[in-house]
This record gives C-alpha cells, structure tokens and sequence, in this order.
C-alpha cells in the first residue's frame, strides 16, 4: 500500500478560459514600472471586448500607465467549497481612452472604485499576452513536506 500525496496538477488556462474568469471578478492588481522600480496597485478593472478598463485620478498610478513600460495585471480568485483555484496574468499597453464616444461608453461599464476621490482617467490595457492557469489549493499540513516540494525518486 502506497502512502504517496496526491500530486496536484496545474492546468493551463485557455485565452477564452482567462477572459471568462477575468469576467467573474473585478478586483486585480496593477504591476506598472515606476521611475526606477516595479510597483502593484489594487484596482476595479471591467472586461471590454478583449480588453480591460479601469479608472483612477491624477498621481502615480496614471503616470505610470501612460508611460512607455508595458504594465500586467493579475486577477486570481479560489472555490472555497472545491478548492480550486485560478490566477489570470494580462500583459500589455495602457492608453488613456479619449474619443467622447469611448470615454461615453466607459461609463455604461460600472466601474466603480474602492476609494473616494476624482477618477475622472479611463485607462485601458490592450493586451499582448493573457496567460491563467487553475490548480487545487494543498492542504497545509503539506505546505511544508519534504514530499511537497520535491519529485519522488523513481525507484519507489
């Protein structure tokens, strides 16, 4: 009788599978390059054909966005109930949306901020890449076995 953990598989997400999910939740982090180092800022993001928008107001959010870096978010969410979970990675271009008909439509997306405060800015990521993957959550008695974190010898 073989006393071996279950190994947990990690599947890679679809892209149509990413865009589901980023659709069921609407919090996410925004990784921008600023000045001389990476910084991550929570946000409200909406999913809008194939791309993601969010608001903010003047500071170093939106001068970092607008900047020549790519900027990446992630948005990740788990099952409490099945224990699995999923992590969506977006990378690309942010641009500030000025046309009056897409800043009009922007508004029908319900965005709505966690903080007080003017977020007069609608800024969307083009993608370039969107990448997710879905695995079960470990236990934790198993979060630091020796059997957890290493391959199993072939000769067992």
């Amino acid at each position: 009788m073989s006393t071996k953990p279950t190994v947990t598989a990690t599947d890679v997400l679809s892209s149509s599978d990413c865009w589901a999910l980023l659709r069921t939740v609407s919090v996410g982090r925004l990784a921008l390059w600023v000045e001389d180092h990476p910084d991550i800022f929570p946000l409200n993001y909406a999913v809008d054909h194939g791309t993601l928008v969010f608001r903010t107001g003047e500071g170093t959010k939106l001068a970092a966005a607008l900047g020549e870096a790519p900027v990446a978010l992630e948005a990740d969410g788990v099952d409490a109930d099945s224990g699995i979970a999923w992590s969506v990675v977006v990378k690309g271009t942010a641009s500030a949306i000025t046309a009056t008909d897409d800043v009009l439509e922007s508004f029908s997306l319900m965005l709505f901020p966690w903080q007080d405060g003017s977020k007069d800015a609608f800024i969307r990521i083009v993608p370039t890449s969107v990448t997710g993957r879905r695995f079960t959550v470990s236990a934790p008695a198993r979060w630091w076995t020796a059997e957890s974190a290493a391959p199993r010898a072939a000769t067992e």
